[in-house]
């Protein structure tokens, strides 16, 4: 690449990573995410706009204004609502989101009634081993074997309603950041609020350098990838090109690592796009980026969602290594400014193919190539010519 990349500004990264930690935003309770994200690009002199619901969509001019690409990240988190008021005051929970009720107990929550928040903790049916002994042990792990504690002089029905609780209400789960001084950082929600520190960092590198992208790009920040929708409705331009940016899975049967930037190969919605998936992966290796190649089995994103909704374009995922992912996740310095300077050197990119300026062709001519027709018709089991056995034959005769 022949414009040089300023290097990543590491204290805005986790300045923005922890202040946005700081803000509940399960899936449904993200408004107050969106103003601090629209705040953000405002100092950047990026200009957005928002949705009705408030998915926040913005503009990076290029020298082109097609074919143009779109780098997606979300603020909603995994969280849980209340299901049901018991008598005796405490409160069932069903999950916002895909999540193990294993990592919701235990822990200290916030419920946000209509009008105030009440602090409250997470505990399982029998929660005190002086009283059930090793009975404690016996619950199964789901939903429906833990229950809400709020931290009120309420202790039925009737007075946490009075207190406004109803049904619904959301319940956002603490995040507890910590930095630790080997590089890594553990809290909840790095899901996917590391990756839009890492988009929002990368875009301050492209701002900061005056590199002018040769395309246009749109940074999104949707607010419901979590229940599967994310970018299904985030598109109004003619995008060709579309990156998610999320979490990779760094667990056994995985090749993710915290210290490296995954490029996903696959997911749970289907191969992504051959041809853009390797263009990230070239830049990395021209950039000297650590980067990991991986497929994830259990897995959705915004760029799966776009492709569900019908755009025709090509899609590609950037995600950062995790432990634990949806739990106590952790992850590492390295790996957020791996992504991060993937994600600037992805901007500042040309298109992977100026053809795709075009919705259609009406020719063969500027259509891609993954691999030369001679190699891709090669048979695996080679099997002599016909005529030389029959030669063969004859001589034989």
């Amino acid at each position: 690449m022949s414009h040089p990349l300023p290097d990543p500004d590491t204290a805005y990264l986790r300045q923005v990573l922890l202040e946005m930690l700081a803000i509940p935003s399960p899936t449904g309770f993200t408004d107050t995410l969106v103003r601090y994200v629209a705040e953000r690009l405002d100092e950047l002199g990026i200009p957005y706009e928002l949705t009705r619901r408030g998915t926040v969509r913005a503009t990076l001019k290029g020298r082109l204004n097609s074919p143009d690409r779109a780098i997606s990240a979300h603020l909603d988190t995994i969280g849980s609502s209340v299901r049901e008021i018991k008598d005796n005051g405490r409160l069932c929970l069903a999950p916002v989101g895909c999540w193990s009720s294993r990592f919701a107990e235990g822990s200290r929550v916030s419920l946000f009634t209509d009008g105030g928040v009440i602090r409250g903790s997470v505990l399982p049916l029998m929660a005190s081993g002086h009283a059930f002994n090793t009975e404690v042990d016996s619950l199964p792990v789901s939903w429906d074997h833990i229950e809400l504690r709020l931290d009120t002089l309420a202790a039925s029905r009737a007075e946490v309603e009075a207190l406004g609780v109803r049904i619904g209400d959301v319940v956002a789960f603490d995040p507890l950041p910590e930095f630790s001084e080997s590089g890594h950082l553990s809290a909840r929600h790095l899901d996917d609020k590391a990756g839009v520190a890492a988009l929002l960092t990368a875009l301050k590198m492209v701002v900061d350098s005056g590199i002018e992208p040769p395309i246009d790009c749109h940074p999104l920040f949707t607010i419901t990838e979590e229940i599967g929708s994310g970018a299904a409705a985030a598109l109004p331009w003619d995008v060709s090109e579309f990156v998610g940016v999320d979490i990779a899975p760094v667990a056994p049967g995985q090749s993710s690592s915290e210290h490296a930037v995954t490029v996903a190969m696959q997911d749970s919605g289907g191969p992504y796009d051959y041809h853009l998936s390797r263009h990230l992966l070239r830049l990395a290796e021209q950039q000297d980026i650590p980067v990991r190649r991986d497929l994830f089995r259990y897995y959705h994103s915004d760029a799966q969602s776009a492709i569900a909704a019908g755009h025709d374009i090509r899609t590609a995922l950037l995600a950062f290594g995790c432990d634990a992912t949806h739990g106590y996740e952790r992850t590492h310095r390295d790996s957020l400014l791996a992504l991060t300077r993937l994600i600037a050197a992805y901007v500042i990119s040309p298109p992977v193919f100026a053809s795709d300026a075009k919705p259609a062709q009406a020719s063969l001519e500027p259509f891609s190539h993954q691999l030369e027709h001679e190699t891709q018709m090669e048979p695996e089991t080679r099997v002599p010519a016909v005529d030389s056995l029959v030669s063969c034959g004859k001589d034989k005769g």
